[in-house]
């Protein structure tokens, strides 16, 4: 396993970290002895990094995590996640304390090492409808009680011990603004081979839900590490998908992704001569792929067993996918995943 820097900071990280959410489904459905052999293992191959959330599961994959490394007597670099939603938005800085004091509890911790914001930021003063929090406004970030007055709170009382936010596309003005305040140390951001958005200009011709601005880039200038999170486009940046296999009992159905799941499943095809000009996995190609961005720090497996785990952790240390290989992906991004 190789590590690399968590930005400006003293922290130092896996290159592949561990993901608990419910997507691979392991620290959310499965049970407590696969949960074990898998994190024990994790940690064997070298992986000091694991990313929470209390959405993932209602808090079950914190309360799951927190018992697993118990018993392993383990103490990873540990991250976790605040929501702000409707409901919060009268005290939000009081909300992001308390929040963060379950999430120790859950996962039976006197600290965490980061604490991101679930909400990515938006311009203005986003509003919030029932359980859904993907958004929150740059306002609400900065206002005297808001997000980032909660986690001023959380470092001076010694609960976190580094900040960060969820970047979600078409967001880049707000991001800076968050990154010039020098709050921030991480930040997760969706990158793949189906979406590069974050890591460079959207090349000519390719046509994205969401655009990453050139992220990656923009936090590494500003001293801040980026962990990628759904480096295998929600699972369908496999093998497995392409062919039209089921996915492991224990992740999210292909089905629950509706036509978006068939357009994602098609795109995968269009890239997968990467992987075989590699002499690798589709899976193993799109971490290859993240990985050789200089402006990753780390990026999250989603591991539903304990085979993918070892697939995946194969790709630290393994070179860059050669130019030639890219200037062909990129030769398909300008023609939108045409077949041709």
């Amino acid at each position: 396993m190789k590590y690399r820097k968590v930005g400006a900071t003293d922290l130092t990280v896996s290159e592949i970290g561990f993901g608990c959410g419910g997507n691979a489904g392991l620290m959310v459905r499965g049970s407590f002895d696969e949960q074990l052999t898998v994190v024990e293992r994790a940690l064997d191959l070298g992986i000091t990094y694991f990313d929470n959330a209390p959405d993932y599961g209602d808090g079950a994959a914190e309360e799951n995590l927190g018992r697993v490394l118990k018993q392993l007597r383990a103490r990873p670099v540990m991250n976790s996640k605040v929501e702000i939603r409707s409901r919060d938005l009268d005290d939000i800085a009081g909300h992001v304390v308390r929040s963060t004091e379950a999430t120790l509890r859950r996962l039976q911790l006197d600290h965490l090492d980061i604490l991101q914001i679930h909400n990515g930021p938006v311009h203005g003063a986003a509003p919030l409808e029932g359980k859904y929090y993907a958004t929150l406004g740059i306002d609400q970030f900065m206002r005297p009680d808001g997000v980032l007055e909660g986690l001023r709170r959380l470092l001076q009382a010694g609960k976190i011990r580094h900040a960060g936010f969820i970047c979600r596309g078409n967001d880049i003005g707000p991001i800076k603004q968050l990154l010039q305040t020098g709050l921030f140390s991480m930040i997760n951001v969706c990158y793949t081979m189906l979406n590069p958005t974050p890591g460079m200009g959207c090349p000519e011709g390719l046509r994205v839900d969401k655009d990453g601005g050139n992220v990656l880039n923009v936090a590494r200038d500003a001293g801040c590490g980026s962990a990628i999170f759904s480096v295998l486009a929600r699972g369908f940046l496999t093998d497995d998908s392409v062919e039209g296999h089921e996915r492991h009992s224990l992740a999210r159905s292909t089905g629950a992704y509706g036509e978006r799941g068939t357009e994602l499943q098609r795109q995968a095809a269009q890239v997968r001569f990467v992987a075989r000009e590699l002499g690798i996995s589709l899976a193993q190609a799109a971490f290859r792929f993240v990985l050789g961005h200089a402006g990753v720090t780390t990026a999250l497996g989603g591991f539903s067993s304990l085979a993918q785990l070892e697939e995946l952790t194969l790709v630290s240390g393994m070179d860059a996918i050669p130019p030639e290989l890219l200037n062909r992906l990129e030769a398909v991004w300008c023609n939108n995943f045409a077949v041709g």
